[in-house]
């Protein structure tokens, strides 16, 4: 009995072939998670913001005036989201409700594209706009494009969550 538990037991050598199979799965591990990472980047969010960014550059005044009489127009916008139904309330500087503008919002995941769609809001109560759209629960951001009874456009980027 005893000698055949030694016989089990007894260290075996270490040769070549151990070597050769220890740096095969190690390489192999390194090249399975390398190609899963890269399988990740190329099927996720691109992170492009814009096409060519060397000619979103020699605009980049124009879009900083706008933005700064976008700013200085005071209009705000609060998003909230209920079982199928995505609301802005908007105001202006005052404090006074903004009515009859046209509202559209192109929604996506901060990180995925493949969810991004487009909603058109409708005027409720004065200042409520509300728009139908399914999300899922997590993070979003809506690009808000807001064109006033005066013909006066704003835009912004909200970011909201879902739960």
């Amino acid at each position: 009995m005893i000698a055949m538990l030694q016989r089990i037991f007894a260290p075996n050598p270490f040769t070549g072939w151990h070597f050769l199979a220890i740096i095969l799965a190690f390489f192999c591990v390194i090249i399975s998670v390398n190609l899963f990472m890269a399988w990740n980047a190329t099927n996720s969010w691109t992170g492009l913001v814009v096409k060519n960014s060397y000619v979103a550059s020699q605009h980049f005044n124009e879009v900083t005036a706008e933005k700064r009489r976008q700013l200085a127009m005071g209009w705000k916008a609060v998003p909230e989201y209920s079982e199928g139904v995505l609301t802005l309330i908007m105001h202006d500087a005052a404090q006074e409700p903004i009515e009859d503008a046209i509202i559209t919002a192109r929604l996506g995941r901060p990180s995925f594209e493949a969810q991004d769609h487009t909603v058109q809001f409708a005027e409720g109560e004065a200042g409520t706009y509300a728009g139908s759209t399914d999300l899922a629960s997590g993070v979003w951001n809506a690009d808000v494009t807001v064109t006033g009874a005066g013909g006066d456009v704003w835009t912004r980027t909200l970011r909201f969550t879902v739960q």
